[in-house]
């Protein structure tokens, strides 16, 4: 191993696991990102550090990118982390969250193909989109095969999403908060904004590339359970 292209890979990995793109397209990363497709010891190296620290890497576009993998308690979050970062309190809200970033996929993918289906998302928009899945799965608890655990999720996020109002008064813009249904979303998306998912522009919420590289990726092995649900 060369001390040169070990340096080369901690520089890669270094950047990915503060959540940077190595990309080609980028001045300050593009002789990383030629390091890493063109030098298979670099390419080696970088994957057996992340493997060794439980990060997933995933190849999108001519972009690398770095995801904590599963369990990974050192990059990634734990739920009272994730509840403080989103800003709910309970792990109903924090499941509705998660729930509502499902639905934010399923906006712009039903698979991984690498077209979406929309260019942008709304928040009028995802609130129909939660209000008709969950319709749909309470409607059909009855021919679902569902273990007990899983029906009672879905009853809890139901009961929780049912009981929020539109909006939390009769102001224009509602404030992101625990308090509506327009707040839960919007503090669902300030966390996808604060990951680098998304970006947004007059209240219309675009994908970046680190949004498809992790759908195209890491939605197809993960999206597991959920997904044969709502199918």
């Amino acid at each position: 191993m060369e001390n040169r292209n070990l340096s080369k890979a901690l520089e890669i990995v270094s950047k990915l696991i503060v959540g940077e793109e190595i990309s080609r397209d980028s001045k300050e990363t593009a002789s990383l990102y030629d390091e890493y497709m063109d030098n298979s010891e670099v390419y080696d190296i970088t994957n057996t550090i992340c493997k060794n620290m439980n990060l997933s890497l995933y190849e999108y576009e001519n972009s690398i990118f770095a995801s904590a993998g599963e369990n990974n308690r050192v990059f990634g979050y734990s739920n009272d982390e994730l509840k403080k970062e989103i800003g709910v309190k309970l792990n109903r809200e924090l499941f509705l969250c998660y729930f509502i970033i499902y639905n934010v996929i399923t906006w712009f993918y039903n698979d991984t193909r690498n077209v979406t289906f929309n260019e942008y998302v709304k928040v009028d928009d995802i609130i129909n989109s939660v209000d008709s899945s969950l319709s749909g799965v309470i409607n059909n608890l009855s021919v679902l095969s569902l273990n007990e655990v899983e029906e009672n999720s879905f009853k809890t996020i139901a009961l929780v999403w049912e009981d929020l109002p539109i909006v939390a008064n009769e102001e224009t813009n509602a404030r992101a908060a625990r308090g509506s249904k327009v707040g839960f979303v919007k503090m669902t998306l300030n966390f996808l904004l604060k990951q680098e998912l998304l970006i947004e522009n007059n209240e219309r919420y675009y994908p970046k590339k680190r949004f498809k590289a992790l759908v195209s990726n890491y939605f197809e092995e993960y999206k597991g359970r959920l997904y044969e649900i709502m199918k």
